[in-house]
């Protein structure tokens, strides 16, 4: 008989996995650099769920649609339901934006879940449901929502400029009555509205008034732009001020602090500098609004022209 005592090995039980995980994963289209994007997320928050011994994945839910409210987001509505259900206690998603395509619905669907004592975890933010109060995750979303939308504001911005500074921006060649689009896209005359451009420049410089020129373009039986038979008064003015008549295009005129690009000799010219200046010139003078120490305030008597009635 062997005087060495018996060595009883107990294997751990393996830890019971008691809460149920989701995954929500959303991009906005299917290029590559988007599914990319996705591959990235579920794999990220895949790992980050095995390193909790007492989670249990048991769905990923991944949408490819885009910010727009309208469009449709089958996998979080079935992400929803399973939470309904019972089926889920914990929701993993990268960020605030992926979850939601603004902050009202993801407050709506954050109030939904609480319901149901299912806790949501943005990974980006580090946020926790489950841990926030409610009045400071509102406050939180809110204040990140902002700076998501300021810095796509941005971004557009930015992206808009560099194309001015450059020369590149569509707006450049943007068509207006008088011109057309050749096979490259540049702007060239048409020559049968470009007539009416200069009989317009040349009437307004004879002492027509806006009213008194669409007298005349009616009289002569010339459409409109948008091929009416009425011309507005808004179209004449536009026509009178717009400075790609002479070759230029001016942009990003929107603020103190934005810069403005300037592209002379962008275009052909239907009008010369000196009509186009002395246009300018007359309708300052017949302006029924004045500048003074006080501000701007309306002249007495408004302009009118002896010819029209002539």
């Amino acid at each position: 008989m062997s005087n060495h005592p018996r060595v009883h090995f107990i294997l751990a039980k393996p830890q019971k996995r008691e809460k149920r995980v989701g995954i929500y994963c959303r991009v906005s289209s299917n290029s590559a650099e988007q599914l990319n994007s996705l591959t990235t997320q579920v794999s990220v928050l895949t790992r980050m769920t095995a390193t909790v011994p007492k989670w249990l994945l048991v769905d990923v839910y991944i949408d490819i649609a885009s910010s727009k409210a309208g469009s449709s987001r089958k996998e979080f509505t079935r992400m929803l339901d399973d939470c309904q259900a019972r089926n889920l206690d914990i929701i993993l998603t990268k960020s605030i934006s992926r979850f939601g395509r603004d902050t009202v619905e993801v407050l709506d669907s954050l109030s939904q879940l609480k319901e149901h004592n299912i806790r949501v975890i943005f990974e980006q933010e580090g946020l926790n449901t489950a841990d926030t109060d409610s009045d400071l995750m509102i406050s939180i979303i809110e204040s990140i929502a902002q700076a998501e939308n300021e810095s796509r504001s941005d971004n557009i911005k930015w992206s808009i400029k560099q194309r001015a500074a450059q020369s590149t921006s569509k707006l450049y060649n943007r068509k207006c009555y008088g011109y057309k689009n050749d096979i490259d896209g540049s702007l060239i005359i048409d020559d049968a509205e470009a007539k009416n451009v200069q009989l317009i420049f040349d009437l307004y410089l004879q002492g027509k008034s806006i009213i008194g020129i669409l007298a005349e373009l009616e009289k002569l039986e010339i459409k409109s732009p948008t091929r009416k038979e009425k011309w507005s008064k808004r179209t004449i003015e536009v026509i009178l001020s717009n400075e790609k008549y002479i070759g230029t295009v001016r942009l990003l005129n929107s603020g103190e602090r934005e810069a403005h690009y300037v592209s002379e000799n962008n275009n052909p010219a239907i009008i010369s500098n000196e009509k186009f200046q002395a246009v300018q010139i007359e309708k300052s003078h017949r302006s029924n609004v004045v500048k003074g120490k006080d501000g701007n305030r309306r002249k007495t008597r408004k302009y009118s022209s002896k010819k029209e009635d002539k």
